[in-house]
C-alpha cells in the first residue's frame, strides 16, 4: 500500500513572537505513515537538543525497522505488537537524551515533550508523553485525542479548577511526565480507527494555549481542503494572540482506504513482490 496516495501530510514550526529560539521539533513522512512532534524543554538550548534527538532518534530507528522487517505493519499485526515496539524505541531516545543531559552540564535537566502518531491498516496508533497533544477533526467534531500529563490536568481532573480557569492558571507548562528526564519512561499509548476525510493535528502547547479548541475547529472545517493553509492559518492565529511560545503543527489528512491486503491477495501481492 502506497500510503503517499492516501495520506496528506503538511507540518510546520514558528519561533512564536516572544521567544528567541525554536525549542520544537517536527518530523512528518506520508511513506511512512509517521508523524512526530517533540517541545523541548531546558536552559540555553537544551531543549532544542533533547526535542531534535527525540525526532531524529525515533524517525531513524522506525523507518530502519519498516525497511529491514523488523517492525511489520500489516493486517496480521497486533496492537500489543506494536506498542511493544514504540515503547522500546522511545525507551532508548529517552535513554539517549537523558545521558546526554547526565554527561554534559550545559544540557543538564534538559528533555522534551513527545506526540508520535503511526497510521496503518486503516487505523492510528499514537504514543505521548507531556502536553502536546493530538486532535480529530472527523466532520463537525473536534476532539483531543490524547490527555495531558500536565499538573495542570491533574487540577482539572480533580476538580480543583474548570477548564475555563485553566487558560488562565499560572500552572501551565508544568508537565508530569517528559522524555528524557527520568532513567525510565513510560508513554501513553491508544490505538484508534480512521475514516477517509479525517483530519488530524499534532500540536504543541504554543498553539492550543494561544488559540481555543473552537478556533481550531473553525479553521480546520473552513481550510481542511487546502492542508498548507490551513497550517499556516492556525500558527498566525497563535502569534497573532500572542505567540508566546514556540508553534508546532502537524495536520496529516486521510484521503482514502489504506487496508492492508488479506488473505490470499496478500499472498498475490508477495508473489508479484
Amino acid at each position: 500500500m502506497n500510503l503517499t496516495e492516501t495520506l496528506e501530510i503538511v507540518a510546520r514550526t514558528d519561533p512564536g513572537r516572544v521567544r528567541s529560539h525554536n525549542e520544537d521539533s517536527v518530523f512528518a513522512s506520508p511513506a511512512l505513515g509517521l508523524a512526530i512532534l517533540a517541545d523541548g524543554m531546558g536552559g540555553y538550548n537544551a531543549g532544542e537538543v533533547a526535542s531534535g534527538m527525540a525526532t531524529a532518534l525515533l524517525s531513524t530507528s522506525l523507518a530502519e525497522a519498516m525497511a529491514n522487517g523488523q517492525l511489520s505493519l500489516g493486517a496480521n499485526s497486533s496492537y500489543e505488537q506494536v506498542h511493544a515496539f514504540l515503547g522500546e524505541r522511545i525507551a532508548e531516545a529517552n535513554t539517549a537524551i537523558f545521558r546526554s543531559a547526565q554527561s554534559q552540564p550545559q544540557y543538564a535537566g534538559m528533555g522534551t515533550t513527545l506526540v508520535l502518531s503511526l497510521f496503518f491498516d486503516n487505523r492510528l496508533t499514537v504514543a505521548y508523553l507531556g502536553d502536546s497533544r493530538l486532535y480529530r477533526l472527523r466532520g463537525e467534531t473536534l476532539e483531543v485525542l490524547t490527555h495531558d500529563h500536565s499538573f495542570l490536568q491533574e487540577q482539572i481532573d480533580s476538580g480543583v479548577i474548570t477548564p475555563e480557569q485553566a487558560r488562565f492558571s499560572q500552572n501551565r507548562n508544568l508537565v508530569t511526565r517528559a522524555l528524557g528526564v527520568d532513567p525510565l519512561v513510560n508513554p501513553d499509548q491508544f490505538d484508534f480507527a480512521v475514516e477517509a476525510g479525517d483530519i488530524y493535528l499534532l500540536c504543541s502547547d504554543g498553539l492550543n494555549d494561544m488559540v481555543s479548541d473552537e478556533e481550531i475547529a473553525l479553521t480546520l472545517q473552513a481550510l481542511g481542503a487546502n492542508l498548507p493553509l490551513a497550517a499556516e492559518q492556525l500558527v498566525e492565529m497563535a502569534n497573532d494572540n500572542g505567540g508566546r511560545d514556540n508553534i508546532s503543527v502537524i495536520l496529516v489528512k486521510i484521503k482514502g482506504d489504506f487496508a492492508a491486503p488479506r488473505g490470499w491477495w496478500r499472498k498475490l501481492l508477495a508473489w508479484l513482490k
